[in-house]
């Protein structure tokens, strides 16, 4: 009796967990994802699923190290100044609707291709309403334009968001082979996201100048600045040349936490340690479905091209596009490239179908919330459902 009451409690608790990941929270308790995926962790150990050495083992440091690496290098991009001023560069080449939404959409679309996307969306969003504010638009086209735009530009390099971080680590593909593949997929989309805003929001396809941009001031840190841009360019070449992802990045902070003008904890304090718990309790739960077999119905599903671009679309939905990959990828051999490739395109791509598909999507609602915007469910469903369609059936097309 006592084994069947364990295995009943296991099931509960892992589909209590994966139901609070997709919700982002759990009613009637203030948990966040890192919170849910921690305790889960936590219950699953504690019924014999795993043991805590399996646990520990299940965490792989390859992307943790990875991704706190990237973390403390935004950190520093940030407080140099570099992420408005590259918003200020692109707005000089243009100052009419049409031209600012193109602007936008190319200019944080291949910023996030190098950079978390999360970070972009961040930091542009205030930067947005400011302006469209100041050129009295309508702010909505241009919001969407950046949630849109830091999901598909993300999708060219393998630090471009958690979930390729992930898949990098998984499948040893070269950084310079997905970039080839990616990229065309990433500019593509980028260009259908325009014409979708378009057809959407007819303002938005006025040509006529504007009165005026904005030249708000724009506090640069020049020493910083400077310091930031040669190592993070060496951190880039790092990656074309082909040397490992993460130790280059681990290199590059380390480097950027040497100094004598930015106190560390400033530095310290923008890294999501609540990303880094969630990844982490997140392995553990993808180790626990693994012993529980739970991955069985997948088999099948991802042993096709549309198969595995529905099965990660869907659960990207589901349960967000981070936990889909980690249940997902222990079905995928090693050397199966267009697997990876196919993963990597359909979990951030997926992102965009709904306002909860993809953090970057929340960001971008919340710091519109807090400046009095508010961009509702169905405001970006109608948008999210065509952009997300096309860009896969791009994706099907180009890597099938």
């Amino acid at each position: 009796m006592l084994p069947h009451i364990l295995k009943f409690a296991t099931y509960i608790f892992l589909g209590l967990t994966y139901l609070g990941l997709a919700l982002g929270y759990l009613p009637g308790l203030r948990m966040n994802r890192a919170a849910i995926a921690l305790v889960g962790s936590a219950f699953l150990i504690a019924l014999g699923v795993v043991s805590l050495q399996e646990a520990w083992q299940a965490i792989d440091p390859t992307t943790i190290v990875f991704l706190l690496s990237m973390m403390v290098v935004n950190a520093n991009l940030t407080y140099a100044g570099f992420f408005p001023e590259a918003l200020s560069l692109l707005l000089r080449f243009t100052r009419s609707p049409l031209g600012i939404l193109i602007a936008l959409t190319f200019g944080s679309g291949i910023l996030s291709a190098f950079f978390l996307n999360d970070t972009l969306a961040l930091i542009f969003t205030p930067l947005v309403l400011s302006l469209t504010q100041a050129l009295r638009l309508n702010p909505i086209p241009y919001l969407l334009a950046i949630a849109g735009a830091t999901n598909i530009g993300s999708v060219a390099t393998l630090s471009g968001n958690p979930q390729n971080i992930l898949i990098g680590s998984f499948s040893g593909v070269h950084y310079l082979d997905f970039m080839r593949v990616m990229t065309p997929i990433a500019v593509t989309g980028l260009a259908i996201q325009v014409i979708l805003l378009c057809l959407l929001y007819p303002n938005v396809r006025s040509i006529v100048p504007c009165e005026h941009l904005p030249t708000g001031k724009k506090r640069i840190f020049r020493p910083l600045y400077n310091k930031t841009l040669i190592i993070t360019t060496g951190l880039l070449i790092a990656f074309a040349v082909g040397l490992p992802l993460a130790e280059s990045a681990l290199v590059a902070a380390s480097l950027l936490l040497i100094t004598r003008r930015v106190k560390p904890q400033r530095i310290l304090q923008k890294v999501d340690w609540n990303l880094l718990v969630m990844f982490s309790g997140l392995f553990i739960l993808t180790k626990a479905a693994q012993k529980l077999n739970l991955l069985q119905p997948f088999t099948y599903a991802v042993n096709s091209a549309a198969g595995l671009l529905g099965v990660t679309a869907i659960l990207s939905n589901l349960i967000s596009n981070v936990p889909a990959v980690l249940l997902l990828h222990p079905l995928i051999a090693k050397d199966d490239t267009q697997s990876w490739l196919l993963l990597a395109a359909a979990s951030t791509l997926a992102g965009n179908l709904t306002l909860f598909g993809a953090v970057a999507n929340l960001i971008v609602v919340e710091a519109a919330a807090e400046l009095g915007y508010k961009l509702t469910f169905w405001e970006h469903l109608r948008f999210g459902v065509p952009v997300t369609v096309l860009t896969l059936l791009v994706v099907y097309l180009w890597i099938h």
